[in-house]
């Protein structure tokens, strides 16, 4: 397996039309996502890039909502991704929407949302789906010198076994928008284009796990540290016995030989 660390400097997009069909994408993920807005509570909602503070989340019951970003004139706060300004365990809710593909150390932009979520806070992570039909784009050689495939895709089971491993209880893992996604048109719009439809529902059925955009839900789960005592607290306390002294012994052995006598 590859690591997951790049090797030179990705190129972050500015907003979705500067993918391919973004917002076709974007549009998807907003429809994924509007069941779970409800489902979200708290004080702070962070959107971490550019593409996450674009995601329609007005239907969240979260006030404060913030997105960061590394330009001022887009976002609300402006800082790297990978080096968030946030206290650690402040953040109710974090979306990283397709910035994993973007970033120089996926590793660290996933460890630094988990350092400001707070316990039982929710990640949404999206991202591209190399087991797609988008994924197969970075097989065709004009294809995978273009932006997003010229960067790195990683499956939905590689960023699950990173939740994982920090505790994270994954609540969804949806696929969707089966297509090639190099199109750079709206073909899957309602009402347009028919046969695209009937191929979305047939996908959507038999070959759920191939969508080339993934969009996973995890919850923090951090357990209660039980104490443990040390062992030696845990022995019984040492009690002397008590030792008869040779006087004392003696001294019962005449009384009782006198009993016997006076019996």
């Amino acid at each position: 397996m590859k690591p997951a660390l790049a090797f030179r400097q990705p190129h972050y997009p500015n907003s979705w039309q500067d993918l391919p069909d973004g917002e076709l994408i974007l549009e998807e993920i907003n429809r994924q996502l509007s069941p779970w807005w409800y489902k979200f509570f708290g004080y702070h909602l962070l959107k971490i890039g550019t593409l996450s503070g674009a995601i329609n989340s007005e239907e969240c019951s979260i006030r404060n909502q913030v997105t960061l970003s590394t330009s001022k004139m887009i976002g609300d706060v402006m800082a790297d991704i990978d080096d968030l300004p946030f206290l650690e365990h402040s953040v109710d809710v974090c979306i990283l929407s397709h910035a994993l593909e973007f970033a120089l150390d996926p590793h660290h932009v996933v460890r630094e949302a988990n350092r400001v979520l707070i316990p039982n806070g929710y990640l949404v992570l999206t991202g591209f789906n190399p087991i797609s039909l988008a994924g197969l784009n970075k097989l065709i050689p004009h294809r995978r010198k273009q932006s997003p495939w010229n960067e790195r895709f990683f499956s939905p089971m590689r960023v699950k076994d990173w939740l994982h491993l920090m505790g994270y209880e994954i609540l969804s893992d949806q696929r969707c928008i089966h297509s090639t996604l190099g199109s750079n048109t709206l073909e899957n719009k309602s009402g347009e284009n028919g046969f695209s439809q009937h191929w979305q529902r047939f996908a959507d059925k038999y070959f759920s796990n191939l969508g080339s955009v993934y969009v996973i839900i995890a919850k923090k789960r951090v357990l209660p540290l039980t104490p443990i005592k040390p062992k030696w607290k845990l022995q019984p306390a040492f009690r002397p016995g008590k030792v008869e002294t040779a006087k004392i012994s003696s001294m019962n052995r005449v009384n009782k030989h006198n009993t016997k006598l006076v019996k």
